[in-house]
């Protein structure tokens, strides 16, 4: 029999990539299936266990699983209760605003909207799914990823857990475009002067020398900073206690531009001295982009 079998189940709201993360799954290796019935994983995991063959497995559970909702926590408690398997439960997520896109480009139906609108049928699925995410140990949320860099997503977030590596996602974004929500520490620095009322600031990033320097020559800053590295150095060792392979900390400002980026490219090279970081300036060029197309 193997020892230390790795379970991936891949869920979360329909439309938000589950088949493209299940394709990862399967080009690094793993023995994947699709739409696996939650009331068979069990027996299905006993088969695996005695064949000695398989050590890393992904199944995608969704709502065409229609005892779902029934089986699926219990589930969870029979396989986590066995010492020889470690099972990660990730949970895609993206804004209505961004599922409805998807389901008008594929002309799809949404499974639980049949007879009705696409929104409602999001509004009911979120219902239903908000304590399997509230338990999940990953939740990615893909309305700014492109196939390609979801793929990139899982791969990097799986390859730091071959290798038993805690890792921090740096994330810069802008409240104006929404809250990542797979953040697990948010923090809003609006508060802090904004280098957009600077005419020779206002096009640059706070990656530039000039908005960087701006940003970090107010006293206030540096407070925030040295109270807010602060607290991260007490609470990351506690997370990667707990058994989290990943934390994801966002940094906000009102358009993602300068502030944001700024602290969360100080942030970010102070932590490296201890962990590994990633590190993602979400909406960075928004306003480039919105500028280009009027």
């Amino acid at each position: 029999m193997v020892d230390n079998l790795q379970l991936i189940i891949i869920t979360g709201m329909s439309g938000a990539g589950k088949t493209v993360a299940v394709q990862c799954f399967e080009d690094m290796g793993y023995f994947c299936i699709d739409n696996m019935p939650p009331s068979l994983i069990p027996k299905f995991w006993e088969l695996i266990k005695e064949s000695g063959k398989v050590s890393k497995i992904a199944l995608v559970v969704d709502l065409r699983s229609r005892s779902f909702f029934r089986e699926i926590q219990n589930m969870l408690v029979e396989i986590e209760n066995t010492n020889v398997i470690d099972t990660t439960v990730m949970f895609l997520d993206a804004t209505d605003e961004e599922l409805v896109s998807r389901y008008k480009e594929t002309r799809r139906t949404h499974p639980l909207a049949m007879d009705g609108l696409i929104t409602e049928g999001i509004r009911k699925e979120r219902g239903l799914l908000e304590e399997i995410k509230g338990d999940a140990q990953l939740v990615i949320d893909t309305t700014e990823l492109s196939p390609r860099q979801l793929r990139e997503r899982i791969s990097n977030e799986f390859r730091s857990r071959d290798t038993h590596e805690f890792r921090i996602e740096m994330v810069s974004f802008g409240f104006k475009y929404g809250l990542p929500i797979d953040a697990d520490i948010v923090m809003d620095v609006r508060f802090l002067p904004n280098p957009h009322y600077i005419p020779e600031l206002r096009p640059l990033t706070g990656l530039e020398k000039s908005v960087y320097d701006y940003v970090m020559e107010f006293p206030e800053t540096e407070e925030f900073y040295t109270r807010f590295t602060g607290l991260l150095e007490f609470v990351l060792p506690g997370y990667k206690k707990e058994g989290k392979s990943n934390v994801t900390i966002a940094i906000g400002c009102t358009g993602g531009q300068h502030r944001s980026v700024a602290l969360t490219k100080r942030i970010s090279e102070e932590l490296e001295k201890y962990y590994h970081v990633n590190v993602t300036h979400r909406d960075k060029d928004k306003r480039k982009e919105t500028v280009n197309r009027s």
